[in-house]
């Protein structure tokens, strides 16, 4: 049974320091051979790739460009009369991820526009995240890259996110019928809109293309205080034979630095096979 792997989440671990070549080294430093990150379309991609150079790292996963964020953006690839915007943005990604030899793209479905009622949007909203799938497939087929749809919940983190749950996720999945398209499984979101985990990562296990974790409910460490059962799940995974890296995409109680000093990493997990 092969040990599970772990990586860093750089948009939200070691963001005590500023700029994301010295999370890299960061993490590094900390023992992670892998890291991810929501958007690093700030940075220059040639230090970038210096940095995960000289680190030793490999980059797991990046996310599309959110959009206008200031404007209330959270993503595109659901989002009617965007299109447009969307393909640009993937076409960014996948700059970056070439450049950084990453295999995965989080392609982010983005929000209800505000004022509309879900309901009534939803059938347009999911056409459009179909087509833009559709699209994105093959763009990422050519590259021998794979697309990712993540369920945000709806309850604390994005009460407008359009994807919020595993089985909305697996229905569009379905529609899309392509390989380059997987799910991305965050435990946190899962828990908060579903639960039922141990059943729901069985049934959905054959779809999912990425792991992230956190506790339930601080979003913090996974061995914090909280309802979800790491050791329990991370068995269930080898159980399965996932074979992926699990994202660590949590808020540090503490400085990540600090919370280091005090946890390895088969500490941070609580499970032995850990690597």
């Amino acid at each position: 049974m092969a040990a599970l792997k772990f990586c860093a989440n750089i948009s939200w671990l070691f963001t005590e320091l500023p700029e994301f070549t010295q999370r890299l080294q960061a993490a590094a430093s900390a023992g992670f051979r892998a890291v991810e990150a929501a958007w690093l379309y700030d940075c220059d991609i040639t230090k970038l790739v210096d940095a995960k150079t000289q680190a030793g790292l490999e980059v797991v996963l990046l996310n599309t460009p959110p959009g206008d964020m200031k404007a209330g953006d959270l993503g595109l690839g659901a989002v009617p009369g965007r299109e447009q915007e969307f393909r640009k943005g993937l076409e960014l990604a996948v700059q970056y991820a070439k450049a950084l030899d990453c295999k995965r793209i989080h392609l982010m479905a983005g929000r209800v526009p505000v004022g509309a009622d879900r309901s009534a949007v939803a059938m347009e909203m999911e056409a459009t995240f179909v087509q833009n799938l559709k699209h994105a497939a093959d763009v990422l087929s050519k590259e021998g890259m794979l697309g990712l749809i993540e369920p945000i919940n709806t309850r604390i983190t994005d009460p407008l996110y359009f994807l919020n749950s595993p089985h909305q996720a697996a229905d569009i999945l379905q529609k899309v019928s392509h390989s380059s398209v997987k799910l991305q499984m965050d435990v946190y979101h899962w828990q908060i809109m579903d639960g039922n985990l141990t059943q729901n990562i069985r049934k959905y296990f054959p779809l999912i293309g990425h792991v992230q974790i956190a506790q339930v409910p601080g979003r913090n460490e996974p061995d914090s205080a909280g309802e979800l059962n790491f050791p329990y799940l991370f068995s269930l995974l080898e159980e399965l034979g996932y074979q992926g890296y699990i994202g660590c995409e949590y808020k540090p109680l503490g400085t990540t630095i600090q919370m280091q000093h005090t946890r390895s990493t088969s500490q941070l997990t609580n499970t032995p096979s850990v690597r």
